[in-house]
């Protein structure tokens, strides 16, 4: 988390006018609840929902455990560090999550509207992607590309087994239920990208 060194809103300009309708749409983007968000934030689900609406003006301190909870700076949560329409994620403030020897690492920003995710997976020796406490499969319509950067991989798509070497890449309906599997001796590495809503009929 990048300490705030960022100039405080001026007298008058309170940091909910700033965060509390991209507030919500950030929520909506990582499909969180006000309670998901508090449990994350340690900021109750009262307190966030009137700094959605606007009728309260949160603490610098408070905006930043808000921050934190969805895995943003408070600069990130306050627009503050965005030119125009350029969103600069630094290599050590990406979104990171861990389960049982599967690293996710975000590589694009939750912004609202957003409509593809980009990602780096980390596979240990036999791991493997769709754990019961994985994000569920991916909205009507989806579809992902993921290009093999290290070691190997089996993609089991609709009950199919797919091997995929280093350097290999691969297209898929991602609303089917499907993962991979590193049935290898060392870690796996995939870039994976996933598009909402592309597929027709």
């Amino acid at each position: 988390m990048v300490a705030a060194s960022t100039t405080p809103p001026a007298r008058g300009e309170g940091v909910a006018d700033a965060v509390g309708p991209r507030l919500r749409a950030l929520r909506e983007a990582m499909d969180l609840s006000l309670r998901d968000l508090a449990e994350r934030s340690g900021v109750s689900a009262p307190m966030l929902s009137q700094v959605e609406r606007g009728e309260t003006s949160p603490t610098i301190s408070v905006a930043s455990r808000i921050a934190a909870g969805l895995d943003l700076s408070l600069s990130q949560l306050l627009r503050l560090d965005e030119g125009r329409h350029v969103v600069i994620t630094p290599a050590d403030q990406r979104r990171t999550r861990r389960r049982r020897g599967h690293v996710v690492e975000e590589l694009s920003p939750p912004l609202p509207g957003q409509r593809a995710d980009v990602s780096i997976h980390t596979l240990a020796a036999g791991a493997a992607t769709g754990a019961h406490d994985d994000p569920p499969v991916h909205e009507p319509g989806s579809r992902e590309t993921a290009v093999v950067l290290e070691g190997g991989v089996e993609l089991f798509i609709d009950g199919e087994r797919n091997k995929l070497g280093e350097g290999d890449s691969v297209t898929f309906d991602a609303d089917l239920p499907h993962h991979f599997e590193n049935n290898g001796k060392a870690d796996a590495r995939l870039l994976a990208v996933v598009a909402a809503g592309l597929r027709r009929g």
